[in-house]
């Protein structure tokens, strides 16, 4: 085990410091900007060390004790130990060096960060289970900065209160169960009047473990599922019916759900990203708008509300049959969905042939590459691109910039996940 001094000088993209020893970086986790520290190095590379903070020299001005007392050694968060607005300044910086080089480009203007409730917004995750003989407990929890290790978590502060605050009870109940080695995670799936645990068990459960499972569900008023093969495998324990759906409050839609489909972590959040991404569509009532990466259309049905017709494409078959679902039951008809794998060439296909005015992208982390191949086509002169990941976006605004004539014109960071490393963000483009 190694020990040395650094001093850190910035922040990389997943949130830790970055100092340098011998001219090789060093990434920090616990360390910030100004900090003098000794650290343990706890892994070689060939062009980097990773450490962890032992013993601070000097604090940070910024430096603020994390409210979680498990940070540091659950992964799930990165930020706790810097304020909400040195968070938002840390991650426009890593957008906007995302956009400078590997873009080669810079917005005209700079959105105001979009923020919502910090703490207890997370309805959607998945936490881990490990039984742990020698502990003679199960631990539910995040992963650790180690992926191989569960983070052994008594409470969350991030996620939704009516399970982050039930944590040590989730290990009591699963230690309890005769398969406490056979559960292996739970998924949480959260809507706005009902939260679903579904638990993955790798062995059909016993009675006194159902009935020990309902009893749970009912004394703290969540629903509960069990998965014991893929994902189609899931089904409710109790109660026998679960509706999940949200609203978008503003555009007067609400969308049904299944427990394993993507949603937006952060409901709040949701709501101030689908307002801003229509008001920076500019939508008009004679548009034709083509939404790509559409899910159950969180997006689509409400743009549908204020344009002439508007187009969904979404790979996941089950998701846009439950986008289409959604358009029926919101007596939405100007809305039509697609079915169709975005990794591929689709310039064939009738839907991507059409003429559009404005375009919306929502795609993965590995951006939207492969459609930039073949859109936006002539006529498009409005692009609004939705980012889970700054690396691909800015590639792909190199691509609108530099191949398709477009300018960056407004660009932001929206903090979809506050306390970590995430850097959601949102960005605007005209011909």
């Amino acid at each position: 085990m190694q020990f040395t001094e650094v001093e850190v000088d910035s922040l990389n993209h997943d949130g830790r410091g970055v100092a340098r020893v011998d001219g090789k970086a060093v990434f920090v986790a616990g360390g910030l900007p100004g900090e003098r520290a000794i650290v343990r190095i706890t892994a070689r590379h060939r062009s980097y060390d990773e450490a962890k903070v032992e013993e601070l020299l000097t604090r940070s001005g910024d430096r603020i004790e994390a409210r979680c007392p498990h940070f540091g050694g659950c992964g799930g968060c990165a930020m706790q130990h810097l304020p909400a607005a040195r968070q938002i300044e840390a991650k426009e910086k890593i957008l906007a060096q995302n956009f400078e080089r590997i873009g080669k480009v810079r917005p005209d203007h700079w959105l105001t960060a979009l923020t919502d409730q910090a703490w207890g917004y997370r309805r959607k995750g998945r936490l881990s289970v490990k039984w742990v003989e020698k502990k003679g407990k199960a631990l539910v929890g995040f992963r650790e900065d180690n992926p191989r290790f569960v983070a052994d978590l008594s409470i969350c502060h991030t996620l939704l209160p009516e399970v982050g605050l039930r944590i040590a009870a989730l290990s009591e109940l699963i230690g309890s169960m005769h398969a406490r080695r056979q559960i292996a995670q739970i998924e949480i799936s959260a809507g706005d009047d009902a939260v679903a645990l579904v638990f993955r068990n790798l062995i059909a459960l016993e009675q006194d473990d159902l009935e020990k499972l309902i009893a749970f569900g009912k004394e703290h008023d969540l629903a509960i599922l069990l998965q014991p093969k893929g994902p189609d495998s899931v089904h409710p324990l109790w109660p026998e019916q679960i509706d999940l759906k949200f609203g978008i409050h503003e555009s007067g839609v609400e969308l049904s759900f299944k427990p394993l489909d993507f949603i937006q972590v952060n409901a709040g959040m949701n709501q101030r990203m689908v307002a801003r991404a229509i008001e920076l569509l500019d939508v008009q009532s004679t548009d034709n708008v083509l939404d790509l990466y559409c899910g159950l259309g969180n997006f689509t049905l409400p743009v549908a509300r204020r344009v002439a017709r508007v187009t969904g494409v979404e790979g996941d078959h089950g998701l846009v049959a439950r986008a289409a679902e959604n358009a029926t039951r919101n007596g939405i008809e100007n809305a039509v969905f697609h079915a169709a794998d975005l990794s591929r060439n689709q310039a064939s296909v009738p839907w991507a042939r059409e003429p559009y005015d404005k375009l919306l992208l929502d795609p993965p982390r590995s951006g939207a590459a492969e459609v930039l191949e073949y859109l936006p086509r002539k006529g498009t002169d409005r692009i609004v691109y939705v980012s889970c990941h700054p690396g691909s976006l800015a590639r792909d605004a190199g691509t609108l910039v530099n191949r398709h004539g477009f300018r960056l014109v407004r660009a932001g960071v929206m903090d979809m996940f506050p306390h970590t490393a995430h850097v959601e963000s949102i960005a605007l483009f005209e011909r």
